[in-house]
């Protein structure tokens, strides 16, 4: 290494000159630092600059006869000893200022006080020794030597610099981490290299250290310069942001408050704005949007309806048996909406959503009729989250619709009311709301409840499935005494909602059918089923038997349920008794929910296990005869019928080139959705069927215009038209019920398949692209409540 420093040290010196000089007029020209520490900045750079120059000159000249190196070779050295001392000098009035002036310390360190003096002193005696020879002299070859003294002339550089970090270090914790940095190099490094000078004569790596340091000091400086404007700048960020937060929560809580007094007038309406709102920037979130327009898709759901703080007190929240002045009225809603929001300048969009969120995607709504995109988007939104919310909710006239009404409503009006790519995240909502439904019903579960009268308290619905269901649970008498009836019983039924309803309207809504209620003494009372038979286990004779009913708890019920098909089996146990009812429901389409409910009693710690073993048909006995919808002609593939969704499919079609499917569609009697329809889906499996082996879903398609699944395997451009030849939705169910021809082509060119079918006025146009590369793909028919006919492949 020393070996390297003595072979360029005059270069290196030259660069570091060079560089301290371009340091010096850097300085000069900026403008941004303290003017006395750009000052002490500069004097330091001046002096690093001056010494490794001299220093240079110093090795030039030595040796060399003439006038002119003779004199600078004194000159070279003098300059040398005194700009090491100016170096100590120069960084004692950089730490005074800093100290003083950007710590503001109440007075500065005497210590820093005793290194000025030194340094005078030094340069006195450095004077003094530059005649004399103390420090060092010149030989009669012009070359330099050290004296006697020569040690002495490092006690000022050396003690000096240690007393400077002494102050450094008792201000440390109040210097930024740069600064601290840089004043440790600069008093650490060259004290350790002038250790190393008095051993190596001959090179200058302690003047070389000290140039390297002050442009080091320079270099921190204004690293520390920009860590405080980065600080600085996030401090005033923040400061905006918390600021602009301030803002943005006061106009919430005032648009909220706004809101609120609006809904005072219709306490049944109340919070509703806020749900329409939430569910609007789901939408929002849904279709890409970034989080500053879903903010905007809020405020403007939010206060999209604030119009109706005008309207008459009888007036708000009434839908049916208007008068034409009260429609005309209503219809003036989302201008006096605009009109009131206009005056919020800053943010426009408010009064654009409410002006035009009464406007219909078909050109059909209010006030302007609009039609399609050149209805603003914010306003589309927003109708769509109005609607939903609207159907959700229960107002002065109806409880809320079931998600799956409220999700045929919205097929029927995608391209009407409504925009058909909102619809479809509306639809994808609430189908994965209903996949979610069986595990928040099982935590909605009550673990307990009080009958009094009878049927006064009705459990949710627990699921009866192709699995075995087993409730545990504890009842006791809460009134005893002669005449009092007291006891638990089990009621087996289907609703959209899983839950017991005794009022015309909700049994409407929510397609409440009620097949039988059980009491575990044994009696039943069956209305809507096929037919229904009870098995009453016998007491066992013997003392065995009248230990187990002497030691079983009274208290404690037991049901065992499961279903195969059309039929249902509940085994129900209680103080060694025992009962069972087969029940043969009216047809395989229905679902089926067991509920507890009872009279006065108390039904507490309530349990339910569900046992994953697959009900065979040989479980259950059958009763009744299973209602066939598929006695008719039998052509190329079998006759399917699909009681539930997918339930059932035909056989796989090979997809090779081009593929007609021809085939007569029923819906069941008890189908009731616009959905209840053939389904067509494309696939891959090993065994060729539907759900079989190492299965592949790349398309399913409905022939009422739905497209669902996944992208994991393929992608799919679907488009869906209704032409002038669609007689509407309930003309479609009727033609569904009464049974039509149907009829598909697809066309497979390696790993895309073309899709189009055309029925009742629906038109489907579908290309799926396959992903992969599988060696066959297949296509099957299946449905939800169908029956699939006459299947001709053409």
């Amino acid at each position: 290494m020393f070996e390297f420093i003595e072979k360029h040290q005059l270069n290196m010196m030259l660069a570091l000159c060079a560089i301290c000089c371009f340091m010096t007029l850097m300085l000069i020209i900026t403008r941004f630092l303290p003017k006395r520490k750009k000052t002490c900045l500069i004097v330091m750079q001046i002096v690093a600059a001056l010494l490794v120059g001299f220093d240079r000159l110093s090795y030039l000249y030595r040796g060399q006869d003439g006038a002119l190196a003779f004199h600078m070779v004194r000159i070279s050295n003098f300059m040398i000893f005194l700009m090491t001392l100016g170096i100590v000098f120069s960084f004692n009035f950089f730490l005074e200022d800093m100290i003083m002036n950007e710590l503001k310390a109440e007075k500065c360190p005497k210590r820093l006080h005793f290194v000025t003096i030194a340094c005078i002193i030094g340069i006195i005696l450095l004077i003094i020794s530059h005649f004399n020879g103390f420090y060092y002299y010149f030989d009669a070859e012009n070359n330099y030597r050290r004296g006697k003294g020569f040690l002495l002339s490092y006690v000022i550089p050396v003690v000096c610099p240690l007393i400077q970090y002494s102050v450094i270090l008792h201000y440390r914790k109040r210097l930024t981490r740069f600064i601290n940095i840089a004043l440790t190099l600069y008093i650490l490094i060259p004290l350790v290299f002038g250790i190393i000078q008095v051993k190596a004569y001959g090179i200058s790596i302690i003047n070389i250290s000290l140039a390297v340091v002050s442009v080091s000091l320079y270099i921190f400086t204004y690293l520390d310069i920009n860590d405080r404007v980065v600080r600085l700048h996030k401090k005033e960020t923040e400061g905006l942001m918390e600021e602009s937060s301030s803002m943005h929560r006061l106009f919430s809580q005032t648009a909220t408050a706004f809101v609120t007094a609006a809904e005072q007038k219709d306490p049944v309406s109340q919070g509703r704005s806020e749900k329409v709102a939430e569910f609007a920037k789901m939408i929002a979130t849904a279709c890409g949007k970034n989080k500053e327009e879903c903010e905007e898709v809020y405020y403007a759901a939010l206060l999209h309806d604030v119009g109706k703080i005008a309207l008459p007190d009888d007036l708000i929240g009434k839908d049916e048996d208007l008068s034409p002045e009260e429609e005309e009225l209503l219809a003036q809603k989302p201008l006096i909406s605009s009109k009131i929001l206009s005056g919020i300048t800053e943010y426009p969009y408010l009064a654009d959503a409410a002006h035009y969120s009464g406007e219909h995607y078909d050109g059909s709504g209010l006030p302007d009729g609009r039609k399609g995109k050149d209805i603003p988007e914010i306003a589309r939104i927003v109708a769509v989250a109005d609607a939903y919310v609207d159907m959700s909710s229960r107002n002065k006239y109806r409880d809320a619709i079931p998600d799956m009404m409220i999700r045929e409503e919205f097929i029927k009006e995608s391209g009407g009311r409504f925009d058909p790519a909102l619809v479809d995240i509306v639809v994808a909502y609430l189908d994965k709301k209903e996949r979610e439904k069986p595990q928040k019903d099982l935590d909605k579960l009550e673990k307990e409840l009080v009958c009094g009268k009878y049927r006064e308290r009705i459990t949710l619905g627990i699921p009866v499935v192709r699995s075995r269901t087993r409730i545990r649970f504890s009842a006791t008498p809460i009134k005893t005494g002669e005449g009092t009836f007291s006891a638990p019983s089990v009621i087996l039924f289907d609703s959209f909602d899983k839950r017991v309803h005794n009022n015309r309207k909700a049994i409407e809504a929510y397609h409440y059918l009620e097949y039988a209620e059980f009491w575990f003494d044994g009696h039943s009372v069956a209305t809507n089923v096929q037919n229904l038979e009870k098995h009453e286990s016998e007491a066992a004779s013997g003392e065995k038997d009248k230990a187990k009913k002497k030691d079983s708890d009274p208290g404690s019920y037991l049901i065992n349920a499961m279903r195969y098909e059309d039929h249902v089996l509940i085994r129900m146990e209680n103080n060694g008794q025992k009962a069972e009812w087969i029940i043969a429901l009216p047809d395989s389409s229905k679902s089926s929910y067991i509920a507890l409910t009872g009279e006065n009693c108390r039904i507490s710690d309530i349990r339910q296990e569900t046992v994953k073993e697959k009900v065979r048909e040989e479980d259950i006995p059958r009763i009744a005869d299973s209602v066939s919808y598929i006695q008719r002609i039998e052509s190329d593939l079998p006759n399917v019928q699909i009681d539930r969704t997918r339930s059932a499919a035909t056989e796989g079609v090979p997809l090779k080139d081009v593929v007609r499917l021809r085939f007569h569609s029923l819906t069941l009697p008890t189908a009731n959705l616009v959905w209840h329809c053939p389904y067509v889906v494309i696939y891959s499996s090993a065994d060729k069927m539907m759900n079989g082996k190492d299965y592949r879903e790349y398309a399913l398609i409905k022939l009422n215009g739905e497209k669902e699944g996944s992208d994991e395997y393929a992608t799919n451009v679907f488009t869906m038209k209704r032409s002038d030849d669609f007689g509407g939705w309930e003309s479609w169910k009727t033609v569904c019920k009464e049974g039509m021809e149907c009829e598909i082509r697809l066309r497979r060119k390696g790993n895309r398949i073309s899709f189009y079918s055309s029925n009742q006025g629906i038109t489907i146009e579908n290309t799926t692209t396959i992903k992969e590369d599988p060696e066959n793909v297949y296509v099957a028919i299946t449905g939800d409540q169908v029956a699939i006919t006459d299947i001709r492949l053409l």
